[in-house]
């Protein structure tokens, strides 16, 4: 099974939508993690509200620390816009950046401006690993 890694600094916001999101869309035929490289003590409340909003709870969810492990393990990295992939150990897998601004400090309509644009991106990364692309069947109806 492939598994995408999303890593961010505090794994406290992008990286956990950005993982949420990928894990309901591929149900079983891939799986996405996240971690942070200096992981913050919980998850933006403002993003589990919004996440929330579109049925996904990440209420439970807790920031985790980057590890080698997770590196070797993953098919492909992707970082949220934080300079987190310097920050990375291993650059032997492939990596980008999505280049997304952080939610922090944010309010409501900006952290879902942020959310709708993690979902875009996260639907055609599915779409572009062919994790979704079969005729006549849309996983995204009504999403």
């Amino acid at each position: 099974m492939k598994t995408v890694l999303f890593v961010c600094v505090h794994n406290s916001a992008r990286s956990q939508m950005a993982e949420a999101y990928f894990n309901h869309y591929a149900g079983n035929e891939a799986r996405a993690v996240s971690a942070g490289t200096f992981p913050a003590g919980s998850i933006n409340p403002l993003v589990v509200k919004v996440m929330a909003e579109e049925g996904i709870d990440i209420s439970r969810n807790k920031p985790g620390l980057l590890t080698s492990e997770m590196l070797a393990g993953a098919d492909r990295v992707i970082g949220m816009g934080c300079g987190a992939l310097d920050a990375c150990p291993s650059r032997r897998i492939q990596t980008e950046d999505w280049q997304l601004v952080d939610p922090t400090g944010k309010d409501l309509v900006e952290t879902r401006a942020i959310r709708d644009e993690i979902r875009s991106r996260v639907k055609g990364l599915l779409v572009q690993m062919g994790i979704v692309a079969d005729a006549g069947k849309n996983p995204f109806a009504g999403s």
